[in-house]
């Protein structure tokens, strides 16, 4: 499957989720103390990205939640972020030209998390 999860070392000893297709990396959280934690991210992404709705904050719509968040970045582009209940993002993606690239990138976590294999990066 082209489509996987990867739990990565990252600087200062802390851990990074990713979620990729093929070698393109379309979504990456904070960097996490714990590989742990990494983990749980994943889990929680896989739990709740399939069914999770999708906010367009460039159109000021608003939600609750786990969702999905459309945001614009400061040169006008859009990007992704995917958002816990607490309010708290947990990944977000590269910027995008077009919003409908932006979507296609949210199909994809939602369509494909839930049976996505997970691999740890060296």
């Amino acid at each position: 499957m082209p489509h996987k999860f990867k739990i990565a070392k990252a600087k200062g000893g802390q851990f990074v989720a990713k979620f990729v297709y093929n070698a393109e990396i379309m979504l990456w959280s904070e960097n996490y103390a714990s590989k742990a934690s990494a983990e749980n991210c994943v889990a929680s992404l896989k739990k709740n990205a399939p069914g999770a709705p999708v906010v367009d904050l460039t159109k000021e719509e608003t939600g609750k939640g786990y969702r999905f968040e459309i945001a614009a970045s400061k040169d006008g582009q859009t990007f992704v972020r995917f958002v816990a209940a607490n309010g708290e993002p947990m990944v977000r993606s590269e910027t995008y030209k077009s919003k409908a690239s932006a979507r296609n990138c949210i199909e994809s976590l939602k369509k494909r998390a839930a049976e996505a294999a997970i691999e740890e990066e060296a």
